[in-house]
């Protein structure tokens, strides 16, 4: 099977989110130039695209490729900084040379800004006060991202959202649950926040 259609077998180019086929499109290319840099990352996103496609969570969206993006590049920094502390700067010019290109196709996907995100939880959590609403999370969340929400339908990154909500009630003086920091963990993590963590909230 040729490289090509090796990447493409789990997911028909109907299905694939446009950066994701992009992404493939590049590797072959990356092969034909002898990028061996570029080549061994986006080999590894495809990789994991394919892995995922055997779950209950394929890729089908290019936010779910931006939190795979999200996922290697925070795991090759982290790497980067083992290796300056081990004073091994070819392994940590290495990963400064992967991050690059992931941070490459991270720019390309169009998604709510960071200060959009933030000022749209502080006016939540606000109203939430104001009414004497609820305070936590899971309400927080749910106004934001429902049905008729400020955010709701728009391309927003779950990690960022869940971050930031975090952040704004702890501000608030409000503590987070055990059960909370676990759910924040594995979305910042994976980057997706599933049906149980959204009820979980």
């Amino acid at each position: 099977m040729c490289l090509q259609c090796r990447y493409a077998s789990t997911t028909t180019a109907n299905d694939a989110p446009p950066l994701l086929l992009k992404i493939r499109k590049d590797m072959v290319a990356a092969l034909k130039s002898k990028d061996t840099n570029r080549l061994n990352v986006l080999r590894g996103l495809l990789a994991d695209a394919t892995n995922a496609a055997k779950t209950n969570n394929p890729i089908k969206t290019d936010l779910q490729v931006l939190a795979l993006l999200r996922k290697r590049s925070a795991a090759s920094k982290t790497a980067m900084a083992e290796f300056e502390a081990a004073q091994r700067v070819d392994l940590k010019e290495k990963e400064e040379s992967q991050v690059a290109v992931l941070e490459e196709y991270v720019g390309k996907v169009d998604v709510v800004s960071e200060d959009r995100v933030k000022k749209v939880v502080e006016e939540t959590i606000a109203s939430l006060k104001s009414t004497g609403g609820k305070l936590d999370v899971g309400t927080v969340l749910k106004k934001v991202m429902g049905d008729g929400g400020p955010l709701g339908g728009k391309p927003v990154e779950r990690s960022l959202l869940a971050q930031v909500t975090k952040e704004a009630l702890m501000h608030g003086c409000r503590t987070p649950s055990i059960a909370w920091n676990e759910t924040l963990s594995r979305i910042v993590l994976t980057g997706q926040l599933s049906k149980m963590d959204y009820e979980r909230l």
